[in-house]
């Protein structure tokens, strides 16, 4: 018998579903969304709108450069510099429009620096063959280190004649009362998922994850894909430097400090994993969402916030052990 093209659609749409219901990232949602259950009747303030607004826009910084992160861990690499070129960028973008210049001026000179920047990691570990983690943590403190040269180790507040452009960008809500951050988030997500599914940088970012070696023997350009790569994960923490400047109102030299934590944990947990190849955009939302409903969750329950690093670290262990689990019963 003959099976029609609506039956293969529909046997397709099926082991898509099934696919993702077997997936890390499906149970982490499912424990985002029974956590905020808990907490809702747990809590008086954690279901208020006030808590949900801010609950979502501290979310989306991470989740932002989690986005970025994603992509060079299905490389299998690792950026660990992320946090500091926040605080680059986000200085840059200060100091430049504190000198007078206009809000164009200074968003063109931050995503240049994380552009430069996202280059360098990129061809010493694509061309020079540098191991990731040895550059990327170099350029944690390089990066660092310029912020303060850049700004002489002080605050920046002042933005100059668009400082109230500055701070709409980032605190203002213009659709629906969504917060910008919010928007911008949804926005390089759904870029991100289409990249990594519908494109053929994506299938090469996927097989240089998968096999690195038998990608080069395909004809995949694996020293360019990595340059890009590593570009794009500096580009996020730029726009997640800019947003967050925006945000806050001033900029200092220890904005994004240790944030490469969280962002490589939000990748973990919503599915990426560490020796490459596997990793969704969606994954790197839902991930960096537990984070900041942990976060949240604490203040609530009147819970030291120092155990926080302990509940994002049982986190990772559990995510890790999930996927061995799983890997394991795929193999049997």
């Amino acid at each position: 018998m003959a099976v029609t093209l609506d039956q293969t659609i529909a046997q397709r749409e099926r082991s898509r579903i099934s696919e993702f219901v077997g997936s890390q990232t499906f149970w982490v949602l499912i424990a985002v969304i029974l956590a905020c259950l808990f907490l809702s009747v747990a809590t008086d303030s954690f279901a208020t709108a006030k808590n949900l607004y801010n609950i979502t826009r501290n979310v989306t910084f991470v989740a932002i450069i989690a986005l970025g992160m994603t992509l060079v861990i299905i490389t299998g690499g690792i950026d660990l510099s992320v946090g500091s070129v926040l605080c680059l960028c986000s200085m840059v973008l200060a100091v430049t429009m504190h000198a007078g210049y206009g809000i164009e001026t200074g968003i063109a000179a931050a995503i240049g620096t994380a552009l430069v920047v996202g280059a360098f990691n990129g061809v010493m570990i694509a061309y020079l063959d540098f191991p990731p983690f040895v550059v990327t943590l170099g350029m944690l403190s390089v990066a660092r280190s310029l912020a303060m040269v850049a700004s002489n180790n002080t605050v920046v507040f002042q933005f100059g004649p668009d400082h109230d452009k500055l701070l709409a960008l980032g605190g203002g809500a213009w659709f629906l009362g969504i917060a910008n951050p919010v928007l911008y988030m949804v926005i390089l997500a759904l870029l991100t998922g289409f990249v990594l599914r519908w494109t053929r940088f994506g299938r090469y970012i996927f097989a240089i994850g998968g096999n690195e070696h038998a990608a080069t023997l395909t004809g995949v350009p694996v020293r360019r894909i990595k340059v890009a790569v590593y570009m794009i994960s500096a580009l996020s923490a730029g726009i997640a430097g800019i947003v967050q400047t925006g945000w806050l109102g001033a900029v200092t030299t220890n904005i994004g400090a240790g944030m490469e934590l969280q962002v490589i944990a939000a990748a973990v947990i919503g599915g990426a994993n560490l020796a490459g190849g596997i990793g969704t955009a969606f994954g790197a939302l839902v991930g960096a969402a537990l984070i900041e409903v942990i976060r949240n969750s604490l203040g609530l329950l009147g819970i030291n916030a120092f155990w926080q690093g302990t509940f994002i670290g049982g986190a990772i262990v559990l995510a890790v052990l999930f996927d061995r689990i799983r890997n394991f019963r795929q193999s049997e």
